[in-house]
């Protein structure tokens, strides 16, 4: 190489070292990533779903295009980064997906808080109960029999991916069917909160009366459970115990099904992608859905009537669970924040006896 084609190739890495060093000093490094899913209109000053609580209470009030994700972003000064990720499992993978790829943001300490409404199990919550899961299990990959054809003696009509009959053994896990979150972040989350008062309010107090089960009837609560992620809103009794035995068929007996979210299989498979490309950290991430509705009607009522009367806005508690969600997941998130010398390197846990 002669010495001036060197001098010119040794100026050029110096320019681009340069400006790579530039680049990943000025990337926006974010504390706290609030994830929510649904939205009935703007951002601010209508009706609210799951993102406006978060972008007015949280003042989240910088705006930064996003044009690979469903939606703009919104930040505060604080380093609380909220995403809108639209309905459904595809459009959460693509949006998490392209925030954590995108090149201005640094997530590498970042916490995850994927937060919003759910239909609640009565065996274990009641209407405007909020749920920290430890198990996220998909109710989407499976085959399928239609209810009418199914064998006399199975169950249901789903039957796990590559299996013959439901619930057969032994269980397969390589398709992305469950995740397991951070247990001592977890329980960390639940301890912080457990005591919080949660809303309540005679409308839904009249809702829980017709239940039998005692966690039904209770007042709005905070709880550990299991998350049971399908883009099917699925309602019924039958449906339910199809959705406790899912449960505790892909967790080994170790999970208890609690809430039902659309979403949220979507986002974690994104996260491990992720994670495994070291963009986030998996132990950082929480997952937190409240009750809006339960998943079944009450005793007397068939499953279609009740299905027909829980839509998107009119669900038996759909502003105490948004409340539920803010007043639950913004203890956590300012915790984190107002922490942040300590929780950048060490992730919160329960301290053992």
């Amino acid at each position: 190489m002669r010495f001036g084609s060197y001098l010119r190739w040794l100026s050029l890495c110096l320019v681009c070292s340069f400006v790579l060093a530039a680049s990943a000093e000025t990337r926006i490094v974010v504390k706290v990533v609030v994830v929510a899913m649904y939205e009935q209109g703007a951002d601010t000053g209508d009706a609210p779903g799951e993102f406006q609580y978060w972008v007015e209470r949280e003042h989240l009030d910088k705006v930064i295009a996003f044009p690979a994700g469903y939606h703009d972003l919104r930040m505060n000064s604080q380093g609380v980064l909220g995403i809108l990720t639209g309905v459904g499992t595809a459009k959460a993978a693509a949006s998490v997906m392209a925030l954590g790829l995108d090149p201005r943001f640094d997530l590498s300490h970042a916490y995850w808080l994927i937060a919003g409404i759910a239909g609640g199990n009565p065996a274990n919550v009641s209407l405007g109960s909020a749920v920290w899961a430890h198990w996220v299990v998909d109710g989407d990959l499976a085959h399928e029999i239609d209810a009418r054809e199914i064998p006399p003696d199975w169950p249901t009509g789903y039957v796990p991916l590559g299996k013959s009959v439901p619930y057969e053994q032994p269980v397969n896990i390589n398709l992305g069917q469950i995740y397991e979150l951070n247990a001592s972040l977890v329980a960390w989350a639940f301890r912080l909160t457990k005591d919080l008062p949660l809303e309540d309010n005679a409308v839904i107090q009249e809702r829980r009366s017709h239940f039998s089960e005692a966690a039904a009837k209770q007042p709005p609560f905070v709880f550990v459970g299991d998350d049971l992620s399908a883009s099917t809103f699925w309602h019924g009794a039958k449906m339910n115990a199809w959705a406790n035995a899912w449960v505790s068929y892909y967790t080994g007996g170790q999970g208890h099904f609690a809430v039902t979210g659309m979403e949220d299989t979507g986002t974690l498979q994104s996260l491990t992608f992720l994670a495994h490309a070291g963009k986030v950290d998996w132990n950082r991430i929480l997952v937190l859905r409240t009750v809006s509705n339960y998943d079944q009607p009450p005793p007397g009522v068939s499953a279609w009537q009740s299905l027909a009367a829980e839509q998107a806005g009119r669900y038996s508690a759909f502003l105490p669970a948004l409340e539920s969600a803010y007043a639950v997941g913004h203890v956590v998130v300012d915790t984190l924040v107002h922490d942040w010398p300590h929780t950048l390197n060490d992730v919160p846990h329960v301290q053992d006896k």
